[in-house]
């Protein structure tokens, strides 16, 4: 009997052994799928594969994971422009505006911190997008995606007093708020983990090669590595990410997987480890994305979207560095269905460089002050920025009187002139309760034919053609005329977007004044008027020059400091006329200035 419970007791501790062995076979199964760290409670995989120790290995590891290309799934999208419905329950439409520059926020944070900032920092559609315009939309019965309105308006320059006539483009939508949501997305973000992205956030890298250890602010770096992780938030289970690292050369550090299948947690860890190395080469991290999307080209566009997100400060030295050289690579993908979205990090952010390459199809950029800044932008604006609607917009204007002289707020990189108005790219953006549109307006300034005509009130015709996401074209035509042979505003919308372009252009013409040899300088007088800033995009480029960007401290001859107090006079009075205390910022901006 005894020797029977002892031989039953070694069968249970045996049996017991062997359950704990396969228990443990398990778990170390589970650990790894293909090389893979699996998270043991959820399943998903941790497919990171960048390593600093181990470079060369993650050079040759391949795309892998857990793909499943054909496997689209979800929603299809109505009449190409929304998926599922989202949460809102707003029944009022949604606006556009134009791509390119989202914000002027390397000019602001260049002011506040005390260096001199470079004409490219502030833009026109940028600065147009931190603020909501009336467009002037009375309604129409037009279900096209895109539905035009127009407002005029002769307005006295406050310099010259000469009266000058404008006109604005209302970028309205027919499409309801509640109706619009993103497409499934495939992303690839491409970090810049150069040397110049270990300065501080608000220093210069080049003014001492990131020898300002004692700087107490965060890093770019820091900085770039905490936006990744906001925009990660920002994904569904059915979108697909990877990602790519870039020094002098591109590293694999993610393959594109999808999100419902990837340890989104232990990504984000791995994103918080990453530290700046080496020099700065755009052309291959850009170029390493692009490989990642390849498959993915033929997609089905109502129901995907796939975009490359660059977070860099925009300053290559090794590889492709010309803005020729590179705006190609962007627009060879725009034109496979593979837009771009820029974000610039740090103080030293190279406008320049983005601004020329961002002004493409589907294209557009952003500038980050800090993590929960960025946070909060993302929250509200993620799906409009990844969401380009309407391409190849072109308008034309048919009148015996009038031409167009300037073009503000467009995402073209020439000026137009003449009859026609171009537009590369139109996103979803925000309107507000009593209907205005976030950017909602390009601005368009017009000038006589015939300087000695009294027709001022002839009849203008405008023909608009655009096409939208599928490439199907649309055209429609509007009438419309000056209504006053004196100083009015059809509405607030396009006395804002005046005042607006104004100081844009005091500022423009203030920075090449400072940075320009004498006798290349230009001065605002009562003769000439605000004028648009005189040089060309290559005349800029040729004064400011170079991608490694260096500090200059601010000042302000004594000239533009009463040129300052006259344009913040002006702007107190607009301000009170078309009630919007965001303005303000802009007055504030010219204190700074004029009391340099």
């Amino acid at each position: 009997m005894e020797e029977g419970k002892k031989k039953s007791k070694k069968i249970l501790i045996i049996v017991i052994i062997l359950v704990l062995l396969i228990i443990v076979g398990v778990v170390i199964g589970l650990l790894y799928v293909n090389g893979k760290r699996v998270n043991i409670v959820t399943g998903k995989i941790d497919d990171w594969v960048y390593s600093r120790e181990n470079i060369a290995e993650t050079e040759a590891s391949s795309q892998g994971g857990i793909m499943n290309p054909g496997s689209f799934t979800g929603a299809s999208v109505t009449d190409s422009v929304s998926g599922a419905s989202s949460s809102s329950s707003s029944s009022s439409n949604i606006g556009f505006s134009t791509g390119g520059a989202k914000d002027v926020n390397n000019f602001r944070e260049n002011i506040e911190e005390g260096y001199f900032p470079i004409s490219t920092d502030i833009t026109y559609n940028g600065l147009f997008y931190d603020y909501t315009f009336d467009t002037g939309n009375t309604g129409n019965n037009s279900q096209d995606l895109f539905s035009p309105s127009y407002s005029t308006a002769i307005s006295k320059d406050p310099v010259s007093g000469k009266d000058e006539y404008y006109m604005t483009v209302g970028l309205n939508s027919n499409i309801k708020e509640s109706d619009f949501s993103r497409k499934k997305l495939n992303l690839v973000v491409v970090l810049d983990i150069s040397g110049s992205m270990i300065s501080g956030f608000d220093s210069y890298y080049y003014d001492d090669m990131g020898e300002n250890s004692e700087d107490e602010s965060k890093t770019k770096m820091q900085i770039a590595n905490e936006s990744v992780n906001v925009l990660l938030d920002q994904l569904n289970e059915d979108d697909r990410f990877g990602m790519v690292l870039f020094d002098d050369e591109a590293y694999l550090a993610k393959p594109i997987n999808l999100v419902e299948t990837t340890d989104i947690e232990a990504i984000k860890g791995h994103i918080l480890e990453i530290e700046a190395q080496g020099g700065t080469n755009f052309e291959s991290g850009y170029e390493e994305a692009t490989k990642l999307l390849d498959e993915y080209k033929n997609v089905d566009t109502n129901e995907y979207e796939n975009r490359i997100i660059v977070i860099t400060d925009a300053m290559p030295n090794y590889g492709e560095t010309s803005d020729e050289g590179l705006l190609s690579y962007v627009k060879n993908n725009a034109d496979n269905g593979i837009y771009t979205t820029f974000i610039g990090v740090g103080v030293d952010f190279n406008t320049e460089l983005t601004e020329a390459i961002s002004n493409v199809r589907g294209a557009n950029y952003y500038s980050v002050q800090n993590s929960s800044e960025f946070k909060d932008r993302m929250g509200e604006q993620f799906e409009y920025m990844v969401t380009p609607l309407v391409f190849d917009l072109e308008l034309s204007l048919n009148s015996d009187v009038y031409e167009i002289v300037e073009v503000y707020g467009s995402d073209t990189v020439n000026k137009e002139s003449g009859s026609i108005m171009n537009v590369n790219t139109l996103f979803p953006s925000k309107t507000t309760s009593d209907g205005e549109v976030k950017g909602g307006v390009v601005l368009l300034k017009l000038s006589s034919k015939n300087e000695n005509s009294d027709d001022i009130n002839e009849d203008i015709t405008l023909n608009v053609s655009y096409k939208d996401r599928e490439g199907k074209e649309y055209q429609n035509s509007q009438t419309v005329s000056f209504t006053n042979n004196q100083e009015y505003y059809d509405n607030t919308g396009i006395r804002k977007a005046i005042l607006l372009t104004r100081y844009a252009n005091t500022l423009k013409d203030w920075i090449l004044y400072e940075r320009s040899d004498e006798d290349r300088r230009f001065l605002i007088t009562p003769q000439t008027g605000i004028e648009d800033c005189l040089y060309t995009k290559d005349e800029i480029y040729n004064i400011l020059g170079r991608n490694e960007r260096t500090s200059v401290d601010l000042e302000v001859s004594d000239e533009y400091k009463e040129i300052f107090s006259n344009l913040k006079a002006y702007m107190q009075e607009e301000v009170n006329e078309i009630k919007d205390d965001t303005l303000n910022q802009e007055i504030e901006i010219l204190d700074k200035l004029i009391n340099t």
